[in-house]
């Protein structure tokens, strides 16, 4: 298989930039480094093209190998032709090797194994021919093969013997389970009932059918833990006509023979008892891996936005992490995201000390100047919200406003060792006040502390392949911490770590260097701090930033290997380095189209790309590309289910979006549903097309079931109010 090819044919990218991407990732360069440095080389691919290429060269490199691998085995045997060489080459998923491989694997006792031991083969050959006539006749034949030592009693006895080796052999033929494998495919239906007595979220598939082919990947995902939860049965069928009728035209020859029957049987059984359930386990397993493929795109789409919601910078936080028994936990947070107060309050039940707790509450606002309340959507998250609404209420003078903060994946941060280390003299409640503070300051600093499967804003996480779950979520914290740069001054070792080129040693490296040796005043320095190599320094220096340092490019995203090139073209156009350090060039950019970008380039010695990212950088130093995108909906006052009525007009924030529609918070406890059919006045294949979390949009308030504790929502109708999905 020429690779390359496949994964330009597979991608839609020319060849010639797939053999320059590989070349660079095969030389150990980081995907974000590759992205955003080496532009000219691969003609502009993005992360995403360059992780799709990353993971797809993975897997056909892997299958070269098991190729190369079946090819071995098989010449071990002295069995290869050039036809089943043909066949290993043409094959294009790891299926069709594992089937070319089917009748040269070593076999567990099969039936027609015992067939074989006992000497049947023979027996069975001739009947495969389906001769015309024979001589002597069948009975005869079976009745030459009867051995009562070898375990063959009977003609009868002989004649399933050798029905079992055709059965196996049918079974084994790779072309054979390749169709059906597709027919499956094609008209396949899944069907499902119920398997255990009671009411359950499964209802809807207690008694369902649907084709293979148009089974949507959420409903797989469903029916699969309806059946891993023991809830439903679930069955993949093929019509058997369908699949006997081509057995049929491959195995039974024209004519009439006395062992057509025989042979008819053999088939029957080869597809009943050894290729349908083989293959209803592989189209199953196909649709799984399918499902759970397009579950982690949308997971890692959601991923993406939230990590780069818009930070609310320059604000005094007071997060709360609500509870009953234990009380609700108080953490204020300055600018900087340093703890400066911490408190336990009991407003819920049982305590229900609600003055006591105002009091507490309104001496924190009034005395750290809190400019917002970050509410944990947990436990008693209602009550807690209420509760601060009220509170805010009796400071009329005061301009603080509360936002409900989604708290998945904060226990998990407070328990874990790096928040021990962070927070040594914290409790695990204390510590999820902070991070619950600290998320809506700055969601991507704080956010990358969690292990990503656990911030929850996917769908059947829990069903997904662990490791490729990992490398998908990983890959997107690496492109959104890449792509905002990293003060290397303030992050934490565990947004380091995300950075490209550095691996967690080498961050607690430089952490523990900044700590001992005060803040670094330039990216040249960073390549004192130990294990620090020229390799690892080009992948990461231009991730890194250093606000303040004597070099004003330390703080763009100018990479030091173009620092030159920047400083000429500074000189070029007389702009002074004051000039960046003061809000940025202004005017560069058409200066530069009078002279032509090419003629400066080739001056310059660098490429366009190369010469409009800096140029990017040189207008708006220091720039975090998040302030483009929608802050947090701050709240005054809370909703109750019971204010709501259809018709009402309201602005939400999209915390969630999954294949069937997008959860709203509209500033009531329980999140809206915004179904896919009520997205937009046009028709969309998926949600993630026109929403993405952390959009802040209007919607109409369409139903309300108070018993359920359900709301639904439309957005027909309202695009003019939209402010569009972030790209």
């Amino acid at each position: 298989m020429d690779i390359l090819k496949t994964i330009s044919e597979e991608l839609n990218i020319p060849q010639k930039q797939v053999e320059a991407a590989v070349g660079l990732i095969d030389e150990g360069n980081t995907i974000p480094f590759i992205a955003r440095y080496r532009k000219e080389v691969t003609g502009g691919l993005d992360d995403t093209q360059l992780r799709d290429l990353e993971t797809r060269l993975s897997y056909l490199r892997s299958l070269d190998a098991r190729r190369a691998e079946v090819r071995d085995l098989i010449a071990a045997q002295e069995k290869l032709t050039p036809e089943i060489e043909a066949a290993l080459e043409k094959a294009s998923i790891l299926a069709e090797i594992e089937d070319i491989y089917r009748p040269f694997r070593p076999k567990r006792k099969t039936r027609a194994s015992v067939a074989r031991e006992r000497g049947l083969s023979p027996l069975a050959e001739a009947i495969h021919e389906q001769r015309d006539v024979y001589d002597p006749p069948l009975p005869e034949l079976a009745e030459s093969f009867v051995n009562a030592e070898l375990g063959v009693n009977t003609a009868a006895e002989a004649l399933a013997g050798a029905a079992d080796i055709i059965a196996e052999d049918v079974s084994d033929n790779a072309d054979y389970r390749g169709r059906l494998r597709e027919l499956t495919r094609e008209h396949g239906v899944i069907k499902t009932s119920q398997a255990k007595e009671g009411d359950s979220v499964y209802a809807m598939y207690y008694d369902y059918s649907e084709r293979v082919s148009k089974m949507a990947a959420h409903r797989v995902l469903a029916v699969n833990r309806g059946e891993k939860e023991g809830v439903l049965k679930v069955t993949l069928t093929l019509d058997p006509e369908l699949a006997l009728s081509y057995l049929y035209s491959k195995e039974l020859k024209k004519g009439e023979s006395p062992a057509k029957e025989l042979v008819r049987a053999a088939v029957e059984d080869a597809y009943s008892r050894l290729i349908a359930p083989s293959v209803e386990r592989e189209v199953r397993g196909e649709l799984t891996d399918a499902a759970q493929e397009g579950a982690i795109k949308v997971f890692a789409d959601n991923l993406r936005h939230l990590l780069l919601q818009a930070p609310i910078k320059g604000k005094t936080v007071m997060g709360l992490d609500p509870g009953y028994r234990t009380g609700c936990k108080l953490a204020v947070v300055d600018k900087t995201g340093r703890v400066i107060d911490t408190a336990v309050i009991y407003p819920t039940k049982p305590h229900e000390r609600i003055e006591e707790a105002k009091r507490k509450v309104k001496s924190f606002i009034t005395k750290y100047h809190v400019d917002a309340v970050a509410i944990g959507n947990g436990t008693a998250s209602r009550e807690s919200e209420r509760f601060i609404a009220d509170t805010l209420r009796e400071m009329p003078d005061c301009d603080c406003k509360y936002v409900i903060v989604s708290e998945a994946g904060a226990s998990v941060y407070s328990a874990s060792k790096l928040a021990a280390e962070e927070f040594p003299d914290f409790d695990v409640t204390q510590r999820s006040a902070v991070s619950i503070a600290r998320r809506l300051q700055d969601p991507l600093a704080e956010l990358v502390k969690i292990e990503p499967r656990s911030i929850g804003v996917g769908q059947y996480q829990h069903d997904m392949k662990p490791a490729r779950l990992d490398e998908a979520l990983g890959g997107v914290v690496e492109a959104s911490v890449n792509a905002v740069g990293v003060d290397v001054n303030t992050a934490s070792h565990a947004l380091l770590s995300y950075v490209a080129g550095i691996n967690a040693v080498l961050a607690k490296n430089i952490v523990k260097y900044r700590e001992e040796h005060g803040e670094f005043s330039s990216r040249a320095e960073i390549m004192a701090v130990p294990r620090m190599g020229e390799r690892a320094f080009q992948q990461c220096a231009g991730f890194l930033r250093v606000p303040g340092g004597e070099e004003i490019l330390d703080n763009t995203g100018v990479h030091p290997e173009s620092y030159e090139a920047t400083k000429k073209l500074l000189k070029k156009y007389k702009y002074k380095p004051e000039d960046v350090r003061d809000g940025g060039v202004t005017l560069l950019r058409f200066k530069i189209k009078k002279d032509g970008a090419e003629a400066v380039c080739r001056e310059l010695g660098i490429g366009e790309p190369t010469l409009a990212d800096i140029v990017s950088e040189l207008e708006k130093p220091g720039r975090d590309v998040r302030d483009s995108f929608p802050a947090p909906v701050l709240r005054e006052d809370v909703l109750e289910m019971s204010d709501l009525e259809p018709g009402m007009l309201l602005t939400g924030t999209v915390r969630n979006v999954t294949d069937f529609g997008a959860f709203v918070d509209i500033g009531v406890h329980q999140d809206g549903l915004l179904h896919i059919s009520e997205m937009s006045d046009k028709f969309i294949r998926h949600p993630s097309e026109c929403l993405a979390v952390g959009d802040v949009i209007t919607v109409k308030i369409k139903g309300v079931d108070t018993a359920k504790g359900r709301i639904s929502l439309t957005a027909k109708g309202l695009g003019a109010k939209q402010s569009g999905k972030r790209k």
